[in-house]
């Protein structure tokens, strides 16, 4: 989606956030004086939406003193009051109003994370009046915020449910319509949020004939009649800081997932992508097992349990943002660098230190001394931030050294790179089946990503007595088959659809390794790992976005349909005769990423053999 924003989706996200946990008056950041102490109580939703953007010492600023799951055990705390950040489900309802009739708190501020219904509502109003507890629900708010954002452009719709909107439930044969229009509306109310979050009615471009297009026709529809009623509308007034947006609308393009399977089955190389393609990382967090070293235990003994570390990925850690997109063994260079200079550093102190503790009379160490307590007094008190640095190069170099483990035991670096060349239909410098048959190339489960990449990009499919053999292969290295079934049918359906999805002609080139990295001195043992460097990729999703946005005439985008909701009649698809391209002035394109789920290989995989299952 291509949004002109001034303010990050991030930023206006966590703005709402403060907002609402200062009993929805606007957070004043410099105001004196205490915080008014109070409590949280949120869902799972809840949770999800809070954990990337807010920290435990940034709730504590805002006052809470205690976050709680709303369905747990809960104490009363009778002179405190709670502010509550849930889903307007039937069973949280239920259990607010067990709250209201238990009387825990001093004073009750409700806030629905999408919009709560009039009879919902009521029932509250009803437990309110049976428990005398009407004076204490201070607010009842619905907060538009059912979307987690992740990055500063980058969100996903949903977390706790996510299996409700995943690939599979949507393109599951046996899928009922009432089932699929409860996909449709939980996507649409997601979307519809983060429009309302965002201040702005976008225009919508979507192709015919997929679920993008149901999603489209639900959300025009919906932002139609909120414009309709102007009377509370979420699109008009100041709460929404207008201002902050430059004249042009936001494009809202809406893809469906079957035009790109190859990508998401994709082995990476750059930080962030390895990170969650072959660790536990999620929502911003990601998981470690750190392998406690070989003891020197007596035979026989129990094997020590594996500790496990959990690391935050976020914005404010600056290695991490400039590095998530670099090629790994930059990462792996660069993490040493800083290693070095923080060693520098310290040891600077340390000389300092001990200059410091000189005796005697002798001259010269006296003159010294005045140099050095103004370097000392500036090294003390660079002290916090050297600490800092010295936590995030551990942070980095644990989490770089675990990918590199699965980089250097799995070939990640030949895979990468001979799946990029069948991608870009570059001449193939050795043979599928020998990969294949490999057995210290990869998982059967990389194999498998591999072969299906070859078969969802090749032209022709290849011919049933090649595609037995590869199947011998597969099957003898240990792949499941039921994922090849689905992207079979798959593929026969979408023949008849249209060509197969192209990926540019691009390639990656191998620099020979690199020499800094692999010094004995380096934490990283780089040996045989091949220093890739990234080409730009043209994918179908960057191609289709390009042409919407510059309103180029394209076989493959020409026949999207086009919303305006603000146009008084929805005349369907006609495209306006103003075409301007849509940029945000000097910038550029600015652009917001979005997905219903946002799942790594494995779990694809996962969900292609649930579908090709007989």
């Amino acid at each position: 989606m291509a949004a002109a924003a001034a303010a990050s989706i991030r930023e206006r996200q966590t703005v709402a956030l403060k907002r609402m946990l200062n009993f929805n008056v606007p957070h004043v950041k410099n105001s004196t004086g205490e915080p008014v102490w109070k409590v949280l109580i949120y869902d799972r939703f809840g949770q999800d939406i809070i954990s990337p953007l807010l920290s435990v010492k940034e709730l504590r600023d805002m006052g809470i003193t205690l976050h709680l799951l709303l369905h747990s055990d809960r104490d009363p705390i009778p002179d405190v009051p709670a502010v509550y950040f849930v889903m307007p489900s039937e069973e949280n309802i239920d259990r607010m109003c067990q709250d209201l009739r238990n009387q825990l708190y001093e004073s009750y501020y409700l806030n629905f994370i999408s919009a709560i219904s009039r009879s919902k509502l009521e029932d509250i109003a009803n437990a309110a009046l049976a428990a005398s507890a009407v004076a204490q629900v201070a607010k009842v708010f619905d907060q538009y915020l059912n979307f987690i954002t992740l990055e500063d452009d980058m969100f996903v719709l949903c977390n706790q449910n996510k299996e409700l909107v995943s690939y599979r439930a949507i393109n599951r044969p046996d899928i009922t319509d009432t089932e699929m229009e409860t996909v449709m509306d939980t996507i649409v109310d997601s979307l519809f949020c983060f429009f309302v979050t965002l201040g702005a009615v976008p225009i919508i471009r979507c192709s015919r004939g997929t679920a993008a297009e149901m999603v489209a026709v639900k959300l025009d529809k919906k932002l139609r009649e909120n414009l309709r009623d102007a009377r509370n509308s979420l699109f008009t007034g100041d709460t929404l800081g207008a201002g902050q947006f430059s004249f042009q609308r936001p494009l809202l393009v809406l893809v469906d997932r079957n035009i790109d399977l190859a990508t998401p089955l994709h082995h990476t190389w750059t930080y962030q992508a390895l990170v969650h393609d072959v660790l536990d990382f999620h929502l911003n967090r990601v998981n470690l097992e750190e392998s406690s070293g070989v003891e020197n235990s007596p035979a026989g003994a129990r094997p020590k349990r594996k500790n496990k570390k959990s690391y935050d990925l976020t914005p404010v850690d600056k290695f991490w943002q400039k590095h998530k997109g670099s090629p790994f063994p930059e990462v792996a260079e660069s993490v040493q660098q800083e290693l070095e200079s923080y060693r520098a550093q310290e040891d600077e102190v340390k000389r300092l230190k001990s200059i410091m503790g000189l005796e005697g009379e002798d001259e010269g160490a006296i003159s010294m001394l005045s140099d050095n307590t103004a370097k000392l007094t500036s090294a003390v008190s660079s002290l916090p931030e050297l600490l800092e640095k010295k936590r995030l190069i551990d942070l980095h170099t644990n989490v770089a050294t675990a990918v590199l483990e699965h980089i250097k035991a799995r070939k990640l670096d030949v895979y990468f790179e001979y799946e990029e060349k069948i991608m870009s239909k570059t001449t193939l410098d050795k043979s599928l089946l020998d990969i294949i048959s490999d057995p210290d190339a990869g998982t059967p489960e990389d194999k498998m990503r591999l072969f299906l990449i070859y078969y969802i990009s090749a032209q022709q499919a290849p011919s049933e007595a090649d595609l037995e053999q590869y199947k011998k292969a597969l099957t003898d290295a240990g792949c499941n088959l039921n994922p090849l079934q689905y992207i079979k049918q798959w593929k026969a359906f979408a023949k008849m659809a249209s060509a197969p999805a192209s990926y540019g002609n691009t390639t990656t080139k191998s620099m020979g390794l690199l020499s800094r990295v692999m010094n004995t001195g380096s934490q990283f043992v780089m040996e045989g790992v091949k220093n890739l460097v990234l080409k730009q990729q043209n994918l179908p999703v960057t191609r289709i976005l390009d042409n919407l946005m510059e309103m180029k005439s394209n076989p493959e985008t020409d026949d999207y349909r086009y919303f305006d909701p603000k146009m008084l009649r929805g005349n369907d698809s006609s495209v306006p005769r103003n075409k301007n391209p849509f940029q945000e002035g000097k910038q550029g394109k600015h652009i917001l990423y979005g997905c219903s789920e946002l799942f790594n290989a494995t779990q694809f995989i996962k969900q292609l053999s649930q579908l090709g299952q007989k």
